[in-house]
């Protein structure tokens, strides 16, 4: 199941973007432009539906997004018992 939609991000380069989940997943994407098919279409269904997930395989405590000042880097932090990666 999809997260809410007020959980995702997006980041882009003007000729497609992807919907990144705060769990640290790429949900939609349609590449290399808007008017392609989507490659990840996890946010239209579930996982089975396509979806890249990049994010510690320990259990997370905490994660925090933001983008960097001035930038449109999307930057996510993920907190664990055994550390926290950026």
């Amino acid at each position: 199941m999809p997260l809410p939609i007020e959980q995702y991000a997006i980041i882009g380069d003007c000729h497609t973007a992807a919907l990144v989940g705060g769990d640290g997943s790429i949900d939609w994407l349609c590449f290399p432009r808007f008017d392609s098919g989507a490659c990840f279409a996890a946010l239209l269904g579930g996982p089975e539906h396509g979806r890249w997930l990049v994010a510690p395989a320990a259990e997370t405590t905490r994660v925090t997004r933001r983008y960097r000042p001035g930038t449109l880097i999307l930057e996510t932090t993920f907190d664990s018992a055994e550390g926290s990666v950026r």
